[in-house]
């Protein structure tokens, strides 16, 4: 007599494997158990009855784990028909699977133990469904899963519209497959040379859980975001923009890019919501444009110091002129956001012409050189140039100085020197060039008329002549006999 045993391969399409390895190491403990038995097994054999003759069992493997025995294999087959069957009316038009990696080994015994609703206990925890899909994949990393290579390509296809016209993309297809050269730009002409995806992408079919298959939209969604799903931050008492980027490991400036309309000096109230997701897209495209344009090409200023002319005049040598050029460019976009462009051709119409002043640099301490310096020894503005009291200031007042003396704010000549009514002590220099400064108040004067006075020379000491509130310098800048406000020349 002998234990027969055989490997039975499961038919149809689930991926439900049988494990010949397996097989061989429960004959060897048979055979091993029959030459122990020896002839006492073979007499009982001959007492059986028909009751008593050899039956099949299955042991079942999950990934090479031992799951346990069961009786009758048709209750594990119904049990994955039967998920399969429920998941089809939640995943239409999928070509679904039942996955679980299982093995199932025969066995031929006398008496079968199996407890068979633990088995297919452990065996409805293990039987997943899987879908047949198509897996979209980003410098060879899986990215997301789509239905099919159908579904693929319209996410690729949809993925460039984001950023071009149906109209231009189709445009540029055409031009792929076309041996046509580009007819020439027209002036101001732009048009898409071509639209390119920065990362390597790829696509293979895979077995997944179906709840991972997304549409093409989401999949763009996905691919351009780097989430399909936005976090958002509720503002508590006591917020700052500040502690709310450190939270999400944003700065200030990161966190009120992605919320507009929010400043660094925006009152938050309690209980508004804030986006705390900086996209990151796992692919970026770039659209290259061709644009032709006529351009104006803007002239230079130029400044020529010269001996020949007083310091502070100037002259205009050369009227500049713009230029013309035409140029075509190739210009880069990168997610809607240009971030190149580089000149492929130029031409120029029409040369620039630079313009050109010359300027004096002769300096004659009876000529100022149309810079003024501070007239005082520090001190600060106590009254502006305006109208107060009833009447227009026509200067400005300089009080509490570091020391007293009154200094020349600019080389010149002495026009006036003495009291001049409610100026009290007063100076006027005459800079020869069209300027002429008063200083007025002053307790002491030292200088007089026709003095020649260099820039910072003393002409005097400050104090409170004339109508006058206390000790200051009243100072006064006239051009071509107009009184200008001080601080529009002073340095």
């Amino acid at each position: 007599m002998f234990l027969k045993r055989k490997n039975e391969e499961h038919k149809g399409n689930r991926p439900i494997v049988l494990s010949n390895k397996k097989s061989n190491i429960v004959i060897k403990a048979t055979i091993s158990i029959l030459l122990i038995s020896g002839l006492s097994f073979n007499m009982a054999f001959a007492k059986e009855d028909d009751s008593n003759t050899l039956k099949e069992i299955y042991h079942i493997y999950s990934n090479g784990e031992y799951v346990g025995a069961l009786s009758d294999r048709t209750e594990m087959e119904a049990m994955i028909d039967r998920k399969i069957q429920d998941s089809h009316s939640q995943y239409e038009n999928l070509s679904l699977t039942a996955s679980s990696n299982l093995s199932v080994v025969s066995e031929q015994v006398f008496t079968a133990s199996t407890n068979d609703e633990t088995t297919l206990q452990k065996l409805d925890k293990l039987i997943e469904v899987e879908a047949t899909a198509f897996a979209l994949s980003v410098n060879d990393e899986m990215a997301v899963c789509v239905k099919n290579i159908e579904a693929y390509q319209e996410a690729v296809h949809k993925l460039k519209l984001h950023f071009v016209s149906e109209d231009e993309l189709n445009a540029v297809e055409a031009r792929k497959h076309s041996m046509e050269t580009l007819p020439e730009l027209k002036e101001n002409e732009t048009r898409i040379k071509d639209i390119v995806l920065k990362e390597k992408v790829s696509g293979v079919t895979v077995q997944v859980n179906p709840d991972k298959i997304v549409s093409p939209d989401d999949a763009v969604k996905l691919l351009l975001e780097g989430t399909l799903e936005q976090e958002t931050y509720k503002v508590a008492a006591g917020d700052v923009l500040g502690t709310i980027a450190g939270k999400y490991n944003l700065t200030s400036a990161e966190l009120m890019a992605i919320n507009p309309g929010i400043t660094d000096s925006t009152l938050l109230q309690i209980g508004q919501e804030l986006n705390v997701t900086v996209l990151k897209p796992l692919i970026n495209v770039e659209v290259q444009y061709e644009k032709k344009a006529e351009e104006v090409i803007k002239h230079t200023q130029k400044v020529v110091e010269t001996e020949d002319m007083y310091k502070g005049d100037t002259k205009v040598k050369q009227e500049g002129s713009d230029g013309k050029k035409i140029a075509t460019y190739l210009v880069r976009q990168e997610n809607g956001v240009q971030v190149g462009q580089s000149v492929i051709e130029e031409t120029i119409l029409e040369e620039p012409k630079d313009h050109i002043v010359l300027k004096g640099t002769k300096v004659i301490p009876s000529r100022g050189s149309g810079v003024f310096a501070w007239p005082a020894e520090g001190g600060y503005i106590s009254s502006k140039m305006g109208y107060r009291w009833g009447r227009q200031h026509e200067g400005i007042d300089i009080a509490r100085p570091s020391g007293y003396t009154i200094k020349a704010s600019d080389n010149g000549v002495v026009e006036a020197a003495g009291k001049d009514g409610t100026y009290g002590n007063r100076i006027i220099v005459n800079h020869q060039n069209g300027y002429k400064t008063i200083y007025a108040h002053l307790s002491s004067i030292s200088v007089s008329v026709g003095d020649v006075v260099p820039q910072g020379s003393k002409l005097g000491v400050m104090g409170s002549t004339g109508r006058s509130t206390g000790t200051h310098l009243h100072f006064e800048v006239k051009k071509n006999g107009v009184t200008i406000n001080p601080l529009s020349v002073l340095n």
